[in-house]
């Protein structure tokens, strides 16, 4: 019996909406899933990372809306309560973080610090 795990983070309809549009799109690797994670380095010491990439023995998999989202298990400390949006405005187009455990955020949005 495989138990579900809740997923740390959440996507916004608007996320949700862009990253099927990208997953519907001509020779998507359909054996890959959304990762959502952390990296070293950025003006504010981490930055987000937000792709799609193979599973990784030490990752641990969340479904949200339908999409297989992958996450190393360390970096739910991190990330935990964190909402990926989608802004497609005229000023801003792209993915957004909204980390409620960042003490501060560089004025990109993709890097932050605990």
């Amino acid at each position: 019996m495989e138990t579900t795990l809740q997923s740390p983070v959440s996507l916004t309809e608007g996320a949700i909406a862009e990253i099927k549009r990208l997953m519907d799109e001509p020779g998507f690797d359909a054996s890959q899933s959304l990762r959502i994670g952390i990296k070293g380095g950025g003006c504010s010491g981490m930055s987000y990372v937000l792709g799609f990439d193979a599973k990784e023995a030490d990752d641990e998999t969340y479904d949200i809306e339908g999409i297989a989202v992958l996450m190393k298990k360390a970096h739910g400390i991190y990330l935990f309560g964190m909402t990926v949006d989608f802004e497609d405005g005229l000023n801003a187009r792209g993915f957004v973080f909204k980390n409620p455990n960042a003490s501060s955020t560089c004025g990109c949005g993709s890097s932050f610090a605990v």
